[in-house]
Parts: C-alpha cells; structure tokens; sequence
C-alpha cells in the first residue's frame, strides 16, 4: 500500500514539529493573542480602544542567500532572528508597533532538529521585537529544494495611531542625519558576499583573517540587528522626522525612500567606523567603493532624520539602548540634476 511518507511527505513529522516549538511560539504571546498554536489561523484582538485611528502596517520578506552561509555552517538558530528582523524593522520604522509575526518554512524533506532550530530563532527575534508569533507554514515538498536546504519567509503587522505615523513629510533642509550601527551585513547582499569571499577568494567558512575577530563564518552569520524596542522609544520622546531601515540598495537607494520632494542627503563616509568585513570584500574582490555603498549597509542599519536640536538627546538616548549612533550627514536642498543621496569624505 502506497502512503504520503512514501512520496516524501511525512504528516508524523509535522505533527513532531509542532508539538516541541509550541513552547518556543507560546513564549512570544502578548495578551491580545485569543488562540493556541495549531489552529487555522492566528487569532489576534486589537485594543482598538488604544487608539483613536488605528492605521495596521504589514511588511513581508526573508532572508535571502544568507541561508546558503546557514547550509555551510550547519548551524539553523540565528537565521529566524534575521527573519524578524527583515520584516519588523521595515515596519516599524512608520512608527508601528510591531503585533504579531507569522513564518513560512519551506524544504524539500523536513528536518525537525533543523526546524526546530530555526523556529527558536524565530521566537527569539519576536521576543527582541516585543511581538507575538502567532502561526506559520511548514511545507514538505520532495524534490522542489536541494537536499538539506530550506526556505523562510516572514509576515508582521503592526499598528500606529494615524496621527502619529513617521513619514518623512516633514524633513527640511538642516536636518541632521544620525546613524545607528549594523552588526554586519545584516541579511543583504549576500550573492556578492558569497561571489567575492568563496568563488573569488577561495576562503573557507573556518578562514581566518587578520582584520576578523572571529571566523568568516561565524562573521558572516551574525544576525541582523532589531530596532523595533529602540525606535519606538526614540519616537515617544524625540521629534523623530523619519527613520530609513538600510537593506539591499544600502543608504545611496533606502535613504531617500523617506524624502519629501526638494531635499537629498549629504553623508560624511569620515562619520563612522566601517566594520572589517566590508573593507575585506571590497579589498579581496576588488569592489569599486560606490559598488559597495550601493549594495552594502557598511556599519549603518537604521537611519534616523530628526532636527538639529535633538541630535545630542537621540544620540545619548540611543546609546542608552545598547546602539551605537553617530551624525553621519545633513540634510540639503535638492535639484533634479543632483543625486539624492551625496558621499563626501
């Protein structure tokens, strides 16, 4: 007799899965979370009475190539706080607070030690981002994925009182321009990473280098910084003007995503300290420097715009939360002719 299991899909499996990352998922609740895990959906109740105009504020993503370094490490717990963090710094950066989060995981024969394993970090990025995961997806699917290989994506929603939402309509020419640092490459541009590092290069996950503190690997894993606690503390005390989450694109295309019409940024590359790994993948791939402000975020993971006056209150308020900041540039007039975003040295 034929069965599911013998076509690759073992339903015992998932029913494993489940039961031991229930009380990983169950650690996240908030108190609007009205239903246990398992069921059709998520249930969440919005204290609607909170808010005068509640606006909800979803973003979706993943983790891109940054699994491939996950496969070659054999190591699942970090990528799920990646997960989270894509989604919930994208959001949150409107001034949401971040609700609920729900994942996608997706392989060709499912691993629950590895599941497992992503699932906690997951639960752990939700609980940094003070948001509930309330559901997900686990999908076996023989032969779709590379043996030993799996896919993420992620869903987070989020609310903000409408009057309240940062949009950046407000930023005028003086604006300060404050940095907060990256740990790393965060989850982006990984293919060139991977390009220069491992095709080009030749180097090993266990590589060495002197301008690193740890190996590549490790290096390279370490998980994307989430500022959801830390911006919406900021906003509550700070006329915060705008907030740009510098993904893939860097600042030269995430910076001006929150610019009003007639103003661009001049940045000072002077005004921070780069991390090694970037100055070792534009030296060993040789990287044209542009190349690498447009790909990389190069120490910088969120961008702040906030007026002159509160650039020493933000930065000392920043620092308080365990984030490195810094007045990396300005904002200026624009022109049609000129570039949005300006590097000077």
């Amino acid at each position: 007799m034929t069965t599911y299991r013998d076509a690759g899909v073992d339903i015992d499996a998932g029913d494993e899965l489940v039961d031991r990352i229930r009380p990983l998922v169950r650690s996240t609740f908030r108190p609007e979370v009205l239903a246990d895990l398992g069921g059709f959906g998520g249930l969440f109740g919005l204290q609607a009475g909170k808010y005068n105009e509640p606006v909800l504020v979803s973003g979706t993503d993943g983790v891109g190539t940054k699994l491939k370094i996950a496969f070659m490490m054999d190591k699942h717990d970090t990528v799920g706080i990646d997960l989270v963090a894509m989604c919930v710094n994208d959001i949150v950066v409107s001034g949401a607070e971040p609700l609920f989060f729900l994942d996608y995981f997706a392989t060709g024969k499912l691993s629950i030690s590895k599941a497992q394993a992503v699932v906690s970090g997951i639960a752990e990025g939700c609980r940094q981002a003070g948001c509930a995961l309330i559901g997900g997806e686990t999908a076996e699917m023989p032969s779709l994925y590379a043996h030993g290989e799996y896919d993420l994506a992620g869903f987070a929603v989020g609310v903000v009182e409408k009057s309240k939402i940062v949009d950046g309509k407000t930023i005028k020419p003086g604006d300060a321009v404050l940095g907060l640092a990256s740990t790393g490459l965060h989850s982006n541009g990984f293919s060139l990473a991977r390009h220069v590092l491992f095709d080009q290069a030749q180097l090993t996950m266990a590589s060495r280098l002197p301008e690193l503190d740890r190996p590549l690997g490790e290096v390279l894993l370490t998980p994307t910084r989430i500022y959801a606690k830390q911006i919406l503390s900021l906003i509550q005390g700070f006329p915060i003007k705008a907030v740009a989450h510098i993904t893939g694109g860097g600042i030269t295309e995430n910076l001006p995503r929150v610019f009003p019409q007639g103003v661009r940024a001049k940045i000072s590359r002077n005004a921070w300290p780069v991390p090694a790994i970037f100055e070792v993948m534009s030296r060993l791939g040789q990287v044209d420097r542009e190349e690498m402000y447009r790909v990389f975020n190069m120490g910088i993971g969120l961008i702040l715009v906030v007026p002159p006056a509160s650039v020493s209150g933000v930065l000392a308020h920043t620092a308080t939360l365990g984030d490195r900041g810094w007045q990396i540039g300005e904002i200026v007039s624009s022109t049609a002719e000129e570039p949005e975003v300006e590097y000077v040295d």
